[in-house]
C-alpha cells in the first residue's frame, strides 16, 4: 500500500483486477471444484454442489429467456433469503438481464416508487410469510400506475416451475465485464432512492477483495445472516465465496440468532459474517454455550459503527481471532476500506482499515475540494474499479455523487492516520444508519407530511445500543389537532418499511432553528439523548 506521508491520501496494494464476467466465473469453478458444496440452505433444505449449482442457473437463466426477455430488461427480486434468491442472481447475469434488488422489508409505498423507478419487466416474489401479505402489497403497490410489469413469478409456486418448464436455449456466457448486471437502491443524497448501476468488474473484483484479503479457499465455509438484496449479502458473502470455491450457508430466510448459531456447529462454519445487531445477538443468545463455534477461525463485520467491547468478545468467544472490519457504501460495490486481519487488534477494534487493493482513498476539505493533512477531520472520497456506472437515469444526481476525476465523495466524514488506517468520524450527509440499513430523514419526512395532522415534522437519528442508532422524529401538529405516539405510528405501519418507523415521537410546537431559518438537527438530537436518557448509548465507542 502507498501512503502519502503527509497528506490523508493512500493507494490500496495493487493486484490484478478479473476480466471476466459473473457467469464466466461460475462456470470456470464449477468445472475445477465439481464436487464441492457451493450453497447451503437449512431453513430450505438445500444443498448443492458447485457443479448441481451451475445448472440450476443454467435452467433458471433458460427459463429467464423463456419469459420473452431481453438483454437489458431489469427483473427485480423481493424476497427474503433462499435458494431461489442466489440463482436469480447468477441467472439474471447469464441471461445479460439487470438484476433489481428491493428490500424484502418494503411496503406498498416504497416498492411502488420502485416498480417505476426500475422499470422492472419481471418481480420474483413469495405470497406472504409471517411478516406480510406480498401479493396484497403489490397490487396496493400497483394501483394507479402504467408499468411495464409483464410477468410475477412467485417463488415456491406453480408459477416459478411454469418457467423453467417454458425455457428456451441459451446463448454462450456473455463477454463483457462492463455491463450493467445489478441495480441496487441506495438512499444517495436526497430524499428518494437512487438506483446504482453495478457491473460484473465492480461486483467480481470488489468480491475478490475480501476473500484475497481474509486468504479464503475452496475449504471455507462461510455463514452470511446478511440480508442478500443489500450489498454486503449479494457482494461479500456470495461473490466473496465464488472467487475461491468457498461455501456460502444462509442460516434463515430472515436473521436468527440461533439458527446462525445452529448452522455454524451443523455445517462446521469456518466464517461468520454480520452487521453488529446481529453478533450482539449471537454472543446474547440465551443458549450461546451449548453450541460448538470451535471451527471458526474468522469474521467480518460491517455495516454500521463496531463498538469495541463487540470486537473483542468476537474475538475471544465467537473464536473469530481473524476479524475483518468493512467500510464502504453500495455506490462502491460497496467495500472501500478494510481491515487486514493480520492488523493488531488495536488497529481493528479502532479503525475502519485501509484502502482495499485497487483502491484509491483520501480525506478532503469539503469546502475546497483540497486534500487534508493526516490526523485532520474531512470527507472521505474513493476511487477505482468499484465505483459504479453512475445513478439509473440521473445524471445530475451522478454527477455529484461522482466528481470529474472519479472520486466518489462518500458524504461520510473521517480522518486518515499516519500509517494509512481511517477512522470515520461522523456523516457529513443527513443519513442515519438503523441495524445497517442506510435510512434518508427526509424519506421519512415526506410520507409523515401526508398526515392530515401533521404541519411540520424533523426526523433524525439518535443513538441505540444495539442497533447503533434509531429513528427520531419530532412533529408540530396543525392547529387545534391532537395525536399520538401510537396514532402515528399506525399512520406508519404497512406503508413504509418497519425500519423507517419512528421508535421516538416527541409533539412540539417549534424547532430549535439558525438565524436563516433552517432546522437544527444536531440540537434536536441532543435534546433526545439527554431527556431520553441516552448519554450512555452515544459514548459507546466505535471504530
Amino acid at each position: 500500500m502507498t501512503v502519502h506521508p503527509t497528506l490523508s491520501h493512500a493507494q490500496g496494494p495493487s493486484s490484478p483486477l478479473s476480466n471476466l464476467t459473473i457467469p464466466q466465473r461460475l462456470a470456470e469453478i464449477a468445472a475445477r471444484l465439481p464436487n464441492h458444496e457451493a450453497l447451503v440452505v437449512p431453513h430450505q433444505n438445500v444443498r448443492l454442489t458447485w457443479r448441481d449449482f451451475h445448472a440450476e442457473v443454467e435452467r433458471v437463466a433458460s427459463g429467464l429467456i423463456g419469459l420473452g426477455l431481453a438483454p437489458g430488461d431489469r427483473v427485480g427480486i423481493w424476497a427474503s433469503n433462499c435458494v431461489e434468491w442466489v440463482l436469480l442472481q447468477y441467472a439474471t447475469a447469464r441471461a445479460r438481464l439487470v438484476l433489481v434488488n428491493v428490500n424484502p422489508a418494503y411496503r406498498s409505498r416504497d416498492l411502488g416508487f420502485i416498480l417505476s423507478k426500475s422499470r422492472m419487466r419481471a418481480l420474483f416474489l413469495r405470497e406472504s410469510d409471517a411478516r406480510a401479505n406480498y401479493r396484497d402489497i403489490l397490487e396496493e403497490a400497483k394501483a394507479g400506475q402504467t408499468l411495464p410489469l409483464a410477468h410475477t413469478v412467485w417463488l415456491g409456486g406453480e408459477s416459478w416451475q411454469q418457467m423453467i418448464d417454458g425455457g428456451k436455449a441459451l446463448p454462450p456466457d456473455p463477454t463483457d465485464p462492463h455491463e450493467i448486471v445489478n441495480i441496487q437502491y441506495t438512499s444517495g443524497t436526497t430524499g428518494a432512492p437512487k438506483g446504482v448501476l453495478l457491473t460484473h468488474h465492480n461486483l467480481l473484483n470488489n468480491g475478490a477483495a475480501l476473500a484475497n484479503w481474509m486468504s479464503y479457499s475452496e475449504h471455507d465455509r462461510c455463514v452470511i445472516p446478511f440480508p442478500l438484496y443489500h450489498c454486503a449479502g449479494c457482494v461479500c458473502g456470495v461473490l466473496a465465496c465464488l472467487d475461491r470455491g468457498a461455501t456460502t450457508i444462509l442460516p434463515s430466510a430472515q436473521f436468527d440468532a440461533g439458527a446462525v448459531l445452529s448452522a455454524i456447529e451443523k455445517e462446521r462454519a469456518t466464517v461468520v459474517a454480520g452487521v453488529p445487531t446481529m453478533f450482539i445477538a449471537v454472543l446474547e443468545h440465551p443458549e450461546f454455550a451449548r453450541f460448538n463455534v470451535s471451527t471458526v477461525r474468522a469474521g467480518f463485520i460491517g455495516g454500521a459503527p463496531c463498538p469495541t467491547e463487540l470486537m473483542r468478545s468476537m474475538m475471544e468467544r465467537l473464536n473469530c481471532r481473524k476479524v475483518t472490519v468493512i467500510y464502504g457504501q453500495t455506490e462502491a460495490s460497496p467495500v472501500v476500506t478494510m481491515s487486514h486481519p493480520e492488523d493488531t487488534a488495536d488497529l481493528r477494534v479502532t479503525t475502519v482499515g485501509r484502502a482495499c487493493p485497487n483502491a484509491e482513498v483520501k480525506v478532503i476539505d469539503p469546502a475546497t475540494g483540497e486534500t487534508l493533512p493526516t490526523g485532520v477531520q474531512g470527507e472521505l472520497c474513493s476511487r477505482g474499479y468499484m465505483i459504479m456506472k453512475g445513478y439509473d437515469g440521473e445524471p445530475e444526481a451522478t454527477s455529484r455523487a461522482v466528481d470529474e476525476e472519479g472520486w466518489l465523495h462518500s458524504g461520510d466524514l473521517a480522518v486518515m492516520l499516519p500509517n494509512g488506517h481511517f477512522k470515520i468520524t461522523g456523516r457529513a450527509k443527513d443519513i442515519l444508519i438503523r441495524g445497517g440499513e442506510n435510512i434518508f430523514p427526509r424519506e421519512i419526512e415526506e410520507f409523515l407530511y401526508t398526515h392530515p395532522k401533521i404541519a411540520d415534522v424533523s426526523v433524525v437519528g439518535v443513538p441505540d445500543r444495539k442497533l447503533g442508532e434509531t429513528v427520531s422524529a419530532w412533529i408540530r401538529l396543525k392547529s387545534g389537532e391532537a395525536a399520538t405516539d401510537d396514532e402515528i405510528r399506525a399512520f406508519c405501519q404497512g406503508k413504509i418499511a418497519h425500519f423507517k418507523i419512528p421508535q421516538y415521537i416527541r409533539f412540539v410546537d417549534a424547532f430549535p432553528m439558525t438565524v436563516t431559518g433552517k432546522i437544527q438537527k444536531f440540537r434536536i438530537r441532543e435534546i433526545e439523548i439527554e431527556a431520553r436518557g441516552l448519554q450512555d448509548a452515544a459514548a459507546i465507542e466505535t471504530a
